[in-house]
């Protein structure tokens, strides 16, 4: 027979197991943004294209991150809303794609930010900010 373990213990594994439900969904919201990106991404430049649109994110920095902030948020909200989460914690990770864009616009119109840096830049404040987002709401998102 097995003793029974700890209240410690119980905790330290319980928590250890949170964090692991953290990262995992963490990545899980990442890949969705992937494919929002590459699904709702094409979908829009097909759109454009058959308007007879079409903008580079080198000549056209910020059409080109707001299409691309937009279509990651797709992606992402339509799988946070299947895992059970409320509008208001989705409402807040979607703010975090559009928040890089917004708070570039000074620095690209400066001329500090390159167009051609401007989504990279834009995805690169991305995942931290998501991060920030989650740990704000830690319970939700598994710890």
């Amino acid at each position: 027979m097995q003793a029974p373990r700890s209240a410690a213990m119980r905790t330290r594994n319980g928590t250890r197991h949170g964090w692991w439900r953290f990262a995992r969904h963490y990545v899980e919201m990442v890949v969705a943004m992937a494919v929002g990106m590459l699904v709702v991404g094409a979908a829009i430049r097909g759109v454009l294209a058959l308007a007879d649109v079409e903008f580079s994110a080198s000549r056209h920095p910020v059409p080109a991150s707001l299409e691309m902030a937009f279509a990651m948020s797709a992606g992402m909200a339509l799988w946070m809303r299947r895992r059970g989460h409320g509008w208001p914690s989705v409402l807040e990770m979607c703010g975090a794609m559009f928040v890089p864009t917004l708070a570039l616009l000074p620095l690209l119109r400066l001329g500090v930010v390159a167009p051609d840096s401007m989504i990279v830049l834009e995805h690169l404040a991305m995942l931290p900010l998501m991060l920030l987002v989650m740990l704000r709401r830690r319970g939700e998102y598994g710890v």
